[in-house]
Formats: C-alpha cells, sequence, structure tokens
C-alpha cells in the first residue's frame, strides 16, 4: 500500500516501487545488496534489468543504495547516453570494471583474469573520479540485468570476485522472481506527456511546468493526468517513477 503522507514530501530523487500482486520483501533484498556493497568496499550499489528499445539497450533501475530513491549513481548507468555501456553489459558474462583518472586498481592480478576493464560510464556524472564494477546477471528463461557498484575503496581478489558475482545473481534471481515479466507493451504517451513528466521528475510544480512549457496550470495538471492514467499510476509522483523505471525519461 502506498503511504499518500510520504507522497507529499517527495523530493526529485525519490522512486516508489509499484504495487505487487503478492508481498515483496523489497527492502530485505536491498538490506541483502547493501550487506554486500559494504564487503566489497563499495559506496553505492543499483540492481538493474536489461531492456530493449528498439535496436538500443538500457539498464532500468530496479533498487539502488538510495532506496526507495533514485541514486546519481543508477541515473547514470541508465541514462540514454549510456546506451552503448548498457549494449556492452547485455553482451557480457564477466564483470565489468573501470577506474577513476587518478585511482589505482582495486583488483588483485588473480581478479583481473575474470574481469575486463572499461572506460568509465560515469564521465558526466556526479562522482565521475569513481572507480565501479560491474556484475553481468541473467536466468535461464533468458531475463537479464546487472548488479553494480562503485567507490573509492573498492577492493576484490579472485576468490573475492567470484562470490561476488554468486551473491549478485542469488540476488537478480529473488529480484526476478519477485517482479514477473509484464506482458503489456509500454503505453504510448505524447510528447508533451513525456516533457510533464520529466521536469516533474526534476523537481517543477505545475505552475513551473506551465511556464517552462508555454502552458495553462489547468493543461500541464492535465497532461500529468493523462500520463498517470496511462502508466495505471495512483499520482503523478508514482507515474514519474513508473516512468523511470521503463526508460521513459532519464
Amino acid at each position: 500500500m502506498y503511504d499518500e503522507q510520504a507522497f507529499d514530501s517527495w523530493s526529485p530523487a525519490a522512486e516508489w516501487v509499484a504495487p505487487q500482486p503478492a508481498p515483496v520483501a523489497a527492502p530485505e533484498t536491498v538490506r541483502l545488496c547493501r550487506d554486500l556493497a559494504g564487503a566489497i568496499g563499495a559506496d553505492g550499489f543499483g540492481l538493474f534489468f536489461t531492456a530493449a528499445q528498439g535496436e538500443s539497450r538500457r539498464l532500468a533501475p530496479v533498487f539502488d543504495s538510495a532506496f526507495p530513491g533514485v541514486s546519481s549513481f543508477s541515473r547514470a548507468l541508465s541514462a540514454r547516453t549510456a546506451d552503448g555501456f548498457a549494449r556492452r553489459v547485455a553482451q557480457a558474462a564477466t564483470p565489468l570494471w573501470w577506474r577513476g583518472p587518478n585511482a589505482s586498481c582495486f583488483l588483485d592480478a588473480g581478479a583481473r583474469g575474470w574481469a575486463a576493464e572499461v572506460p568509465s560510464p560515469l564521465a558526466d556524472a556526479p562522482m565521475a573520479g569513481s572507480c565501479g564494477i560491474v556484475f553481468p546477471v541473467a536466468q535461464e528463461n533468458g531475463r537479464a540485468g546487472a548488479v553494480a557498484f562503485c567507490g573509492d575503496d573498492l577492493a576484490l581478489d579472485e576468490q573475492g570476485l567470484c562470490a561476488a558475482h554468486a551473491r549478485c545473481h542469488a540476488l537478480f534471481s529473488e529480484v526476478a522472481r519477485q517482479r514477473p515479466l509484464a506482458g503489456a507493451a509500454l503505453p504510448s504517451m505524447s510528447k508533451r506527456e513525456i516533457e510533464c513528466l520529466r521536469l516533474t521528475a526534476n523537481g517543477f510544480t505545475s505552475d513551473e511546468i506551465a511556464a517552462a512549457l508555454g502552458l495553462s496550470v489547468h493543461t500541464a495538471n492535465q497532461y500529468l493526468t493523462s500520463s498517470a492514467h496511462k502508466l495505471n499510476a495512483v499520482n503523478r509522483i508514482h507515474a514519474v517513477a513508473k516512468a523511470l523505471r521503463a526508460g521513459l525519461i532519464d
């Protein structure tokens, strides 16, 4: 159930999980991922599904270290401009790692034999100098995703790398079990509806959205109401969360 009082205190980063047919132990799964992050020296983490959009690939965030919000780390990895990185993650079977501009290698020699170094996908993000690692994960039914970590104190040897990847697979399997594949396609959204949702995600009020887009406040609210209806959301905040998760907005 949603807490309407909590919605009133929403911040631009907040993301809320849609109600599920059965109880979802999301906080417990987040705790397990947080424990893993602590074990490898990571400051931030995120779990993602791999989403296809035509020929493009996106990493769709499920939860991260800002739960129930959306961290800047998740936003960077799920941005439309990160399509190349998402495609590489989707094709990989072994971990992908990167280091900050002035950082030393956080994997020992043995671990580097089981992982591939890639250019940092955080170049334009607030944590551009952070090191990071992404563990590709998948199920036998073809559903795929990734568990990612970042931080300046990451440290992994070969045994730790293999153990972390195994734990990531277990976490992903549990999350995938909690969230069955949706059979319906994404709704058709107008340009104005997307613009209004994007501005709402950036913290704009209805008055500010109307001024930015040259609309009346009434019309801006109509677009937001329409987008919430199309996304089967309880209100505009829930609509923003669903749009972020579906890759409709960054």
